[in-house]
């Protein structure tokens, strides 16, 4: 790459106090956010429109960088951390004189994005800025520590577009990211982006901790209803808090104009896809759910164009969908589909199988829809099968999805099963969001 990442590749206007955790943080960030917010944004990035939300980055450029101010800087970062316009900060830190930006870090997929799910990029340097770009992939503790203490670091930037999934990894960099920083001694700065499903509620089974791995480090709901900067506040006062490196230096930059139920589509920002299966903001919306069928022998999707969209088969035929339909789950509806992957699971075959089509986005609930999936695709097709390393319960957080399925209970029976726990997520998540 030869060229800026313009098109390719922006704090919630203000900072809750470093190291800050719990609900007392947590409000003074969300309150020094709605308390700025010029009309024009300063250091290189562009004023947002009208209407538009202004994310942490936008919001930490309109304060100046005060908060990078003195420290050197890296930034966790992929495709997806662009300002208004579209330009990528690494790019706009980089041209600025306030902020001493050293190096960039990349997680699984790459800081360009171009690695398949469950790889990444390497080490590189980067040909627009001449930054060393270092791997963070399948690293954390004491291995990522030493990371940022030879990139020479004091502050390590996140700004990542999340989709709300437990099993999508982004999170859980920002979590290693944050033990590494504690070990290391250095800082986290974390600039806010929405989360594109809304974050109205929570959903799904809450993870135990004996299946704690990549996709699901601590015991959070699979759909978690929260923005990364949520997270980091959550990570820092109810895990971190517990472990020998304790609580991180934290500060977190929050969004202005983002309510809580506000869909990607109504935030007048511009969507970059932030793995390669996730194309659109719709893919975001069916993930938490069609994504279980990374555990069976099923396609989601993967090698077409509307990945976890479609699912399906060879020999699946219409009773799928006519089973799925006669569940009657709100918000979507199933319709008998037919395609051919291009890679991964079934390539080059003709899978027959479901496509899922959203027409109540608030009533819609992914995760009741991908086990409504699973039960009626166990039911109505003979081949189903889930992958021999059991990774359904990697994804689900624990065996008790796959043997209720199984067992031929129903969506209402399994959703049960795991109702206790998430409504004691739902009370701890409740202390740490910043929007209303």
């Amino acid at each position: 790459m030869t060229l800026s990442r313009r098109g390719v590749l922006g704090l919630a206007g203000a900072m809750g106090a470093a190291g800050a955790v719990g609900p007392a943080g947590a409000a003074a960030a969300v309150g020094a956010a709605q308390a700025t917010g010029p009309a024009q944004a300063a250091g290189g990035a562009a004023a947002p429109r009208a209407g538009q939300v202004r994310t942490g980055f936008e919001c930490l450029a309109a304060d100046g960088y005060a908060v990078l101010a003195g420290q050197k800087v890296g930034v966790v970062t992929n495709p997806t951390g662009i300002t208004a316009d579209a330009r990528h900060l690494v790019d706009v830190l980089h041209a600025d004189e306030r902020v001493d930006l050293v190096a960039v870090f990349g997680p699984e997929h790459g800081f360009r994005g171009t690695a398949q799910a469950g790889g990444s990029e390497g080490a590189s340097r980067d040909p627009a800025t001449g930054l060393p770009v270092y791997d963070t992939y399948d690293k954390s503790g004491q291995r990522l520590a030493d990371v940022f203490t030879a990139a020479g670091i004091d502050t390590v930037v996140f700004d990542i577009q999340d989709v709300g999934a437990r099993f999508y990894t982004y999170i859980w960099t920002l979590y290693d990211c944050m033990r590494a920083a504690a070990l290391a001694g250095k800082a986290v700065v974390v600039l806010d982006r929405p989360n594109p499903v809304g974050g109205r509620r929570a959903a799904g089974p809450v993870l135990e901790p004996a299946y704690a791995s990549f996709v699901g480090r601590e015991p959070i709901a699979l759909a978690h209803g929260m923005t990364a900067a949520e997270l980091a506040l959550l990570f820092n006062g109810e895990f971190l808090s517990r472990l020998p490196e304790k609580p991180v230096r934290l500060r977190t930059v929050a969004m202005t104009g983002w309510t809580r139920g506000t869909l990607f589509g109504e935030t007048g920002l511009p969507w970059v896809p932030p793995s390669p299966n996730m194309p659109t903001p719709d893919t975001a919306l069916a993930y938490a759910g069609a994504c279980l069928f990374e555990g069976t022998n099923l396609s989601e999707g993967r090698g077409t164009t509307t990945p976890f969209e479609v699912l399906g088969a060879e020999g699946i035929d219409r009773r799928w969908a006519e089973a799925a339909n006669a569940l009657d789950l709100p918000g979507v509806w199933f319709r008998e589909a037919y395609f051919t992957p291009s890679f991964s699971k079934h390539v080059g075959k003709v899978c027959g199988g479901v496509r899922l089509i959203v027409h109540d986005r608030e009533a819609f609930d992914p995760v009741r829809a991908g086990i409504g999936l699973l039960v009626t695709a166990r039911r109505s097709w003979s081949g189903f099968a889930w992958r021999t390393d059991h990774w359904i319960d990697r994804l689900t957080g624990s065996d008790r999805v796959r043997k209720l399925v199984d067992a031929g209970a129903g969506v209402e029976e399994i959703a049960g099963d795991w109702a206790a726990g998430l409504a004691r997520f739902e009370a701890v998540r409740g202390e740490y969001l910043l929007y209303g």
